[in-house]
Order: structure tokens, then C-alpha cells, then sequence
């Protein structure tokens, strides 16, 4: 196994556990995330998102992960979220495809792929089924996803 599979493996693992602390660790201070929901996160907001995400599922949140690849530079995962929507408390499974690049032995750019349709159908039900595949309402999502961040960082004192 190369260091950075074990970047990624230790990043996954502390995920399992709904351990943030852990996760950020494995991420270069240059950290940019990006996903259909969130869109685009730069340092500390990614480590804040992921706490939220934690916290929001009280560790109710099964993570797994298999096809772990990675070089010096770039690697990949494929990850699955199982968890139950906080907002509307609806089961959700999403398949996800994480691509990476590294930096001084860590984490420098991380973002995931997956089918945001799918995503909302079983997150929000029959309006996410009917408008989930709009590029107005991914934006709602995205919108929604941002503003309960800031919420968030806003009740942490976290900046």
C-alpha cells in the first residue's frame, strides 16, 4: 500500500468512526473539496462541513470503502454514505467516486462524484424525484447545503 492509499484509508476509517478531527488531518491546509451539493469548499470549511455532516447524523452515518488507487500524486475511492436525510429523515444510500491529488503527503484536493438526482429522490422524495434533475433545483440544493454551513460555522464560533 502507497502512503497515499493510506491517506485515504485512514481518511475513510476515521469517517466510519465520526471522527472529524481525523479526517481533517488528512488534509493539506490548501484543502479544496468539491461536490453536487456543496459545490466548491477551500480550507477550514471543508473540515467544518464534515463535522456538520457528523453531527447532523448523531453517527448514524455507515461508511464504506473499497478501490482504494493512488500514486504520488493523484488517487481515488469509491465510497458509500448510508444515513437517514436530517431534514426529512428519508433513507439515503449514495455511491460516490472520490478523486484526489496530494500534497506534502496529504490531501490537497478532494472531490466526489455522484448522480445528484438520485441523491435527491431518495433524500427528499417526490420533489426531488420530479425536480431533482433541474439545474434550478440542484442550486436550491447547493443554496441550502451552504446556508446550513454558515449556520453551522456561525454556532461553533468556527471560521
Amino acid at each position: 500500500m502507497t502512503a497515499n492509499e493510506k491517506i485515504i484509508t485512514k481518511f475513510y476509517t476515521a469517517f466510519a468512526n465520526a471522527d472529524a478531527t481525523t479526517m481533517c488531518e488528512c488534509y493539506h491546509p490548501d484543502i479544496q473539496f468539491r461536490d453536487s451539493v456543496f459545490g466548491l469548499l477551500k480550507g477550514n470549511d471543508v473540515c467544518q462541513m464534515w463535522k456538520m455532516l457528523i453531527e447532523n447524523n448523531k453517527g448514524n452515518i455507515k461508511i464504506e470503502f473499497s478501490d482504494i488507487k493512488a500514486d504520488e500524486y493523484i488517487g481515488s475511492a469509491r465510497w458509500i454514505a448510508t444515513y437517514n436525510f436530517s431534514k426529512t429523515n428519508r433513507k439515503v444510500v449514495n455511491v460516490i467516486q472520490a478523486k484526489f491529488q496530494f500534497k506534502e503527503g496529504l490531501i490537497v484536493k478532494h472531490s466526489d462524484y455522484f448522480d445528484i438526482w438520485k441523491w435527491s429522490k431518495q433524500a427528499l422524495g417526490t420533489k426531488g424525484y420530479l425536480f431533482g434533475w433541474t439545474g434550478f433545483f440542484q442550486n436550491k440544493i447547493q443554496q441550502k447545503a451552504l446556508l446550513s454551513l454558515k449556520k453551522y460555522k456561525e454556532t461553533n464560533h468556527a471560521n
